[in-house]
C-alpha cells in the first residue's frame, strides 16, 4: 500500500471522529480537573485516564452516529454537513461497526483503571455514557436524537457526568463545587449541538428526525443558542458575586469575543451550509471559556 493511499484511508477515519467535535470532551475533564486541584485532591494518572476515556467515548460515539444515520438514511444526498464515512461510501457498514467497537473497548480500558481506582461508581458513569451515546442514534425514530432529547442529554453527560465525574475520580466524592462548574460547560456543549441542529434540520425534517430544530423551527434555535451562552456566562459571575470562587473565574469572560462571530451568523438567520462555520466557531468558544475558567478556578 503506498504512502498516499494510506495517508487518504488515516485522513478518512480522521474526519470520521469529527475533531470538531472532541473539545466537548476534553473541555469537563479539563474543568472537573481544576475542581479537584482547587480542593487538594488532584490526581495525575486518574486524570489523564479520564481524558482519554472521555476521548475515545466520544470518537465512538461519533462512529456509532456515522454507522447508525446511514442505516436509517438520515445521511442522505439532502445532507449539508461534512461528508458521512460511510454514507459517502469511503468506509464500509461493517468496519465502521467494528471501529465503533474498537473504541469503547479502549474506552472500556481507561474505565477499568478508573474503576480500580475509584471504584464502581466509575463503571456506571462509563456504561452510561457508551449508552447514552450509541442511544443517541441507535433505534432509529425511536432514538434520543430522533425524539429531540439529544439537548437534554449532551448537557448531563457533557455537564455534571463528566465533570462532577472526573472531580470523583480523584477526590473520591461528588464535591458540590464540580456540579455547579459543570453548568457552562454543559450549556456550550448544547450549544455546538443547536447549530448542528439548526443546520441540518430541512434534511432531519425529511428522515423523520425530530430535534427541537425541526420541532419547533430556527427561531426557537436561536433563542436556546442565546439562552445557553448567556447561562454559561452567568455562571462564572454568580460564583464570584455569591463569593463561591475568586475573582479568577472572570477569567471565562475573555473568552465573549469568540462568541460574536457565531452569534452574528445565527442572528442573521444564516442556515444550512453556511452554519458549518458557526459550528467550528462554538467548539472553538467551548474550548476557550472552559481552559479560561479551569484557570481561574486553579488561581
Amino acid at each position: 500500500m503506498s504512502a498516499a493511499v494510506s495517508g487518504l484511508r488515516a485522513r478518512v477515519w480522521f474526519l470520521a471522529a469529527r475533531p470538531k467535535t472532541l473539545p466537548a470532551a476534553v473541555v469537563p475533564v479539563v474543568v472537573g480537573t481544576a475542581v479537584a486541584w482547587e480542593l487538594g485532591g488532584f490526581r495525575p494518572l486518574p486524570a489523564a485516564a479520564a481524558l482519554l476515556g472521555a476521548l475515545w467515548i466520544q470518537i465512538g460515539t461519533n462512529f456509532a452516529n456515522d454507522y447508525l444515520d446511514f442505516l436509517h438514511g438520515a445521511d442522505s444526498a439532502e445532507r449539508i454537513g461534512p461528508t458521512r464515512a460511510v454514507a459517502s461510501g469511503q468506509v464500509t457498514a461493517g468496519r465502521m461497526r467494528a471501529a465503533t467497537a474498537v473504541a469503547f473497548a479502549a474506552a472500556g480500558l481507561c474505565g477499568l483503571y478508573l474503576a480500580r481506582v475509584a471504584g464502581w461508581p466509575v463503571v456506571a458513569i462509563g456504561l452510561a455514557s457508551i449508552a447514552a451515546g450509541v442511544a443517541y442514534t441507535a433505534g432509529g425514530r425511536r432514538s434520543l436524537g430522533y425524539l429531540g432529547l439529544g439537548d437534554l442529554f449532551v448537557l448531563l453527560f457533557f455537564g455534571p457526568v463528566a465533570v462532577a465525574g472526573t472531580a470523583y475520580v480523584q477526590l473520591l466524592r461528588w464535591p458540590a463545587e464540580a456540579f455547579v462548574a459543570s453548568a457552562p460547560i454543559g450549556c456550550l456543549a448544547v450549544a455546538i449541538l443547536v447549530v448542528n441542529n439548526a443546520r441540518d434540520a430541512d434534511a432531519d425534517r425529511s428522515s423523520g428526525k425530530r430535534t427541537l430544530a425541526v420541532r419547533f423551527g430556527h427561531g426557537f434555535a436561536r433563542g436556546e443558542y442565546l439562552a445557553l451562552l448567556a447561562a454559561a456566562y452567568v455562571v462564572p459571575l454568580a460564583q464570584w458575586l455569591t463569593g463561591g470562587e475568586g475573582p479568577g473565574v472572570l477569567l471565562a469572560w475573555l473568552s465573549l469575543p469568540l462568541a460574536g462571530p457565531p452569534v452574528r451568523k445565527l442572528l442573521g438567520r444564516i442556515e444550512g451550509p453556511a452554519l458549518n462555520a458557526a459550528l467550528a466557531e462554538t467548539a472553538r468558544l467551548l474550548l476557550a471559556f472552559g481552559v479560561l475558567y479551569a484557570l481561574g478556578i486553579v488561581l
